[in-house]
Order: C-alpha cells, then structure tokens, then sequence
C-alpha cells in the first residue's frame, strides 16, 4: 500500500492524465469539419475515381423506406453502398439479403446509432464487430467498409476498425435530409452544391435516426441528382467502384 503521500502524487498524476487521454481520444473529431476533411483527408472523405460519384445510404435497412429506393436503383441501372445498422440488419435479414443480390455494397453503420466519442474502446470494439458479424452472417460476405455514426471517428473507433479489418470512409457531400424541413428541392440543391468527380454522397434511406418520414425527401431528390451527374459527365456507383476496396 502506498503511503499518503504517495496516493496523493498517483491521484494527482491521473488528474493531471486525464484530459491528456480525453483529447487524444476525441482528436479525429476534426475529420468531422467537411472542408477540412476533404482538403486534408481525402481517403477518409471517400475521394475516388475523377471521373466517378460514390452513391451511400446510411441508416438502413427499412422495410418502409429501403425498397423504394431499390426500385428506383434498379430503374436507373444505377449500384450504391449501404451503410447498415446493426439492429436494422437483424430485424431485416430478408431485406438485407435483397440488397446484396441488387448488387449493391453493403458496409456497417455500427450496431447502433450512438456518438463513438462516449464509448470506451471495449465497448467500441464489440459494437463493430457485432455489426460486421450480423450483417457477414446474413449474406456470407465479411463487409470491410465502416461509417461511423454522426461522421464522428474517435481513436477507439480507428484501432477498433482496423483490428476488424474495417475501413473507415465518410462523404464530401450529403443532402442534410435527415431534417422535418428537407425537401427534393433542398436535398438536390444541398448535394449538388458540393458535388465534383471523385466525390461521395450521403443520403439516407431510413428515418430510424431521422425525422418521421424524412426519407421521402432524399427519394424525391435521388432522380435529379442521377441527372445531374449524367449531366457533368460523372458516373455514379458503389465505392467498390470508386476506387475503394470491396469485401472479399
């Protein structure tokens, strides 16, 4: 046992520690500043091919939502990744299944939708792998894709994916169609505004995180979105696509 004095120097160093070890933990939250991030951290902000738009969906999948969005997908002859959730996946396993057959690429959105800053690195750890797993064991393919929710990594986050062998890739433009007030108009007009070759979208296809309904708006848009990257000249796919590399 350590006499009193001694306590009092071990109490006062993990005092002194602790917002050492809080900012380390907390410093890749700067990747969460979109120009930033997309100037100085081009892999994680999912730059690709010039000449190519990834298309992502986060939050899925859902039996209301999902697929009108795979319809849709299919008509335009057009393959996106998905951003699964955890709990979404093994709710769903039929309509996750339905994705992989489409085509589509399907990374983990974590098991669930909680801010990784307030999770230690165990609990980091099994939230990831828990999500790989579901998602591996419903269509027999190990995803190696991660997002992590909010956009917001920790350094937990970043060991976690890559003993998990997860990559962890974010967007350069996103509709802000999460919201009570997003429209087709203002999704459009959000994502287009950022929108060059090499860029990657974010939109989602669940209003589980999201406004009630606030999916409608990010269908709405999908159409003049497809449109307008014909109309640069861009092609619109998976990250698989993009330059990125696809589950095995």
């Amino acid at each position: 046992m350590p006499g009193p004095a001694a306590a009092r120097a071990l109490r006062t160093a993990a005092l002194t520690a602790l917002p050492v070890l809080a900012a380390a933990h907390a410093a890749p939250v700067v990747s969460t500043f979109g120009p930033l991030r997309n100037r100085a951290l081009p892999r994680l902000s999912g730059r690709g091919r010039p000449d190519h738009i990834a298309l992502t969906f986060d939050d899925g999948p859902d039996p209301a939502a999902t697929p009108h969005f795979l319809r849709l997908l299919a008509e335009r002859g057009v393959h996106a990744t998905f951003f699964l959730l955890g709990t979404q996946a093994h709710r769903s396993p039929g309509l996750v299944r339905e994705i992989a057959d489409a085509g589509h690429e399907i990374g983990v959105h974590g098991w669930l939708h909680r801010p990784l800053l307030l999770r230690g690195p165990r609990a980091t750890h099994d939230d990831f792998a828990r999500a790989r797993d579901t998602v591996a064991a419903i269509t027999g393919r190990r995803p190696t894709l991660f997002r992590p929710p909010y956009g917001v990594m920790s350094t937990a986050a970043h060991l976690a994916a890559r003993r998990l062998g997860l990559t962890p890739v974010l967007w350069t433009c996103w509709g802000e169609d999460w919201t009570a007030r997003a429209t087709p108009e203002s999704v459009h007009r959000t994502v287009t505004r950022d929108l060059d070759g090499g860029g990657t979208i974010l939109l989602h296809d669940s209003d589980c995180t999201s406004a009630p309904g606030a999916w409608h708006s990010a269908l709405g848009a999908l159409p003049r979105i497809l449109d307008t990257c014909a109309e640069r000249g861009l092609e619109v796919g998976r990250l698989g696509d993009h330059g990125w590399p696809s589950a095995p």
